[in-house]
């Protein structure tokens, strides 16, 4: 078999893309002629026939639809290829994807602190609860829970977070709680996470943490994203147990209150992961370094300074 030209399997490639010689040579920027040249040239070196001309029109024969198959691969392959090189050299910034709730409390807060230390970097957040491909999307970190972190090749944990009851002072304004177990007999925020998740802390785990005697059973409105619940509780719905890492600020104002402050760890940690070619993106090392600092900070704000009934 002769060496194959690159140009005859480009060649077949579009046709077998766009379902003609005609679009092909569009595609291409040549005549239809020429690529006719091209994939007869093809069929020779094979010593097979790849396409079936009727009158006017072009089929692939069953050689060529196995083939096509093949090739095409080859070709998304080397688009790929192309595609990581372009977004390593790109500097239109770091793209960082994370979990909805994470993304719109925690890292969008944060990033402001990366912006005061890199005012001319360019960082693109969006909220995502599907697994990006890394590698394959335009994805160059990703901050992600739990066990969740598994399907990634480069991880390292960013920390565990803490909740606490917390609700709007508007909630306390006509009845403040007397003790802790008095929290529970206030309209109650639950936050449950989807099946794929462990379990986050619930309002019965914590009941048990302050040994309340309660025999009613511990109900209210249901959220499945954290940040929807805080909300909530912002909004004088309630009480929630919220993580440290997304009220912050909220404690800080004054917006949210904690009243008793207990806290449940949370029962696995966040991660982040990111794509090798990230790392020699401008700037890529060092939010790489930042946000690992940002989140050593992170698990000295959320733990408490002692444990409950410790």
């Amino acid at each position: 078999m002769h060496n194959l030209s690159l140009r005859a399997l480009q060649a077949f490639d579009a046709i077998g893309r766009r379902g003609s010689i005609t679009g092909a040579a569009e595609d291409l920027g040549v005549s239809p002629g020429a690529i006719s040249q091209l994939v007869r040239n093809l069929e020779q070196s094979l010593g097979l026939t790849l396409l079936e001309r009727r009158g006017r029109r072009v089929e692939l024969s069953s050689w060529g639809r196995l083939y096509y198959r093949e090739v095409s691969k080859g070709f998304q392959q080397l688009t790929m290829a192309t595609n990581v090189l372009k977004r390593v050299s790109n500097e239109g910034g770091i793209v960082v994807s994370a979990l909805s709730s994470v993304a719109s409390r925690w890292i969008s807060r944060k990033i402001f602190d990366w912006q005061a230390l890199c005012p001319t970097a360019q960082v693109r957040i969006f909220g995502q609860d599907q697994e990006p491909r890394l590698g394959a999307e335009e994805v160059d970190f990703r901050i992600t829970y739990g066990r969740r972190s598994y399907v990634h090749e480069h991880v390292a944990h960013l920390f565990t977070d803490w909740v606490v009851p917390a609700c709007s002072p508007a909630v306390l304004a006509a009845r403040p709680p007397q003790s802790p177990e008095d929290v529970l007999t206030f309209p109650l925020l639950n936050v449950e996470w989807e099946s794929d998740y462990k379990a986050s802390p619930q309002w019965c785990d914590w009941a048990k943490l302050v040994h309340a005697n309660h025999s009613q059973q511990l109900s209210g409105l249901s959220f499945t994203l954290s940040s929807s619940a805080i909300d909530a509780a912002f909004n004088g719905r309630g009480f929630v147990l919220a993580q440290l890492s997304m009220v912050q600020e909220e404690i800080a104002a004054g917006t949210l209150v904690i009243p008793f402050d207990i806290r449940l760890k949370l029962s696995e940690s966040y991660f982040l992961a990111w794509d090798r070619t990230a790392l020699e993106k401008p700037n890529g090392q060092r939010f790489h370094k930042w946000i690992l600092a940002a989140a050593r900070q992170q698990e000295r704000l959320s733990s408490p300074l002692f444990l409950h009934g410790s």
